[in-house]
């Protein structure tokens, strides 16, 4: 089974991360703030994953051959159902009901109202010892399928994390494949200040990971990091480290200094459509 994209007229990846971005915007107008920076940043890294990396079938959810896409960041929902929306799994005119009342896309992430979001995100840290449950099960069942999780440089700060991390190099799950998003700003400053994780590629090194580094803007080293993880031979869990900038593709808002949960003024969100402009593939 292919992924969507090729069943479909060929998108430049680039295109797919503005109308992922350009989604996540017109839904952040609806309740007029929230994590619109998050979703801005790792629209690349999206774009990426769902529409070069993955293998799924837009139109059944639950086709068990497929790849999983965990959202360990429940705030990070409207990024997701920004892509869901761009790979046909969510239909569009959903997009105006984002946040209210019995809309399939709460502001936080839940698995049991969103077809195509594996899990549901509450308390962060808990997303990667999912993922191992679920890759070492893939594994029993002899399935080939891969799971991508997807989890904040804020998650490192949570001991449950590094627990994860641990049981994945020892079941030596091949079949994991980790993404961090490196913005570097939580709720009470940046994450760097808030608990310093650095030297990251390291730590995940020493604890029996193959780890790549990216600028996660960068759609080419994305895709060669995203290709690289799937093809390695080592039997041993693979991470992404993906550096992103938030709100990236709004030049008004990327200069922003908090930009963790933001509210835009009215004005500012026709400004912030009207400006966003498409990245590059190269």
């Amino acid at each position: 089974m292919q992924s969507s994209e090729s069943r479909t007229p060929h998108v430049p990846l680039s295109e797919r991360a503005y109308r992922i971005r350009k989604n996540a915007l017109r839904m952040g107008e609806i309740q007029g703030q929230g994590y619109i920076a998050q979703a801005l940043g790792i629209a690349d890294v999206l774009a990426v994953a769902y529409f070069h990396a993955l293998r799924y079938k837009p139109e059944d959810p639950h086709w068990e051959p497929r790849d999983r896409f965990l959202l360990s960041i429940g705030h990070y929902a409207i990024a997701l159902y920004s892509v869901l929306i761009e790979a046909g799994v969510l239909p569009a005119d959903e997009l105006d009901t984002y946040g209210c009342d019995d809309s399939r896309l709460p502001m936080s992430g839940m698995a049991a109202y969103t077809p195509g979001m594996e899990i549901t995100g509450g308390s962060l840290g808990q997303g990667l010892s999912v993922a191992v449950g679920m890759a070492l099960g893939l594994k029993r069942k002899s399935s080939k399928s891969f799971i991508y999780n997807l989890l904040s440089d804020g998650e490192l700060d949570e001991g449950s994390t590094w627990e994860a991390a641990m049981s994945a190099a020892h079941w030596k799950l091949d079949n994991l494949i980790a993404i961090v998003d490196v913005n570097n700003q939580q709720a009470d400053g940046p994450s760097k200040s808030v608990l310093n994780f650095e030297p990251l590629k390291e730590k995940w090194e020493a604890f029996g990971w193959y780890v790549q580094r990216v600028d996660g803007n960068n759609m080419k080293e994305v895709v060669t990091a995203f290709d690289r993880a799937r093809v390695l031979a080592e039997a041993k869990p693979r991470m992404i480290i993906c550096d992103t900038k938030m709100c990236k593709g709004v030049p008004f808002l990327e200069g922003r200094e908090k930009n963790h949960f933001i509210r835009v003024d009215p004005d500012e969100w026709t400004l912030a459509l009207d400006t966003l402009y498409v990245g590059s593939d190269a």
